[in-house]
């Protein structure tokens, strides 16, 4: 796609530094660094979120995320954790609309990264609950 600032990447038109590469993805330091090491993997081929994926681009795509955040995480012994972020869609944070995985290195000292989820168990009754994954299980087959 030519207006896509990861396809521009991919072709070589805008420069990155890169981490990982091979003929299904390009991974790369991401320009903002939320913390040191944060990368992203996108896949070559330009598709716009996880929506888009199909199983064969899926299973390619995320059978490379362990070899990458091993990778990160054996490049800095502060290193104990890893976040796997993928956002899908604006109301979910994406801004760049090509689809792309972050991998977010966490360390021992304070990094101040943080996700943020509320606590929300006394909302939702099991009968709701139950409710909610009938709708999904219903999907799943489509």
């Amino acid at each position: 796609m030519s207006d896509c600032i990861f396809c521009k990447i991919i072709a070589g038109e805008i420069p990155s530094v890169k981490v990982y590469e091979d003929d299904t993805v390009l991974a790369f330091l991401d320009i903002s660094q939320a913390t040191p090491g944060h990368t992203l993997v996108v896949p070559k081929v330009h598709v716009p979120d996880l929506f888009a994926y199909d199983a064969d681009l899926a299973a390619a795509v995320f059978a490379r995320l362990p070899k990458i955040a091993r990778a990160i995480k054996a490049s800095d012994p502060r290193i104990e954790g890893l976040n796997v972020l993928n956002n899908n869609g604006e109301v979910a944070y994406q801004s760049v609309f090509h689809s792309h995985i972050h991998l977010i290195p966490r360390y021992s000292t304070a990094d101040d990264f943080s996700i943020h989820f509320g606590d929300h168990t006394q909302d939702y009754t099991p009968a709701q609950l139950e409710a909610v994954a009938a709708g999904i299980r219903a999907k799943v087959g489509a």
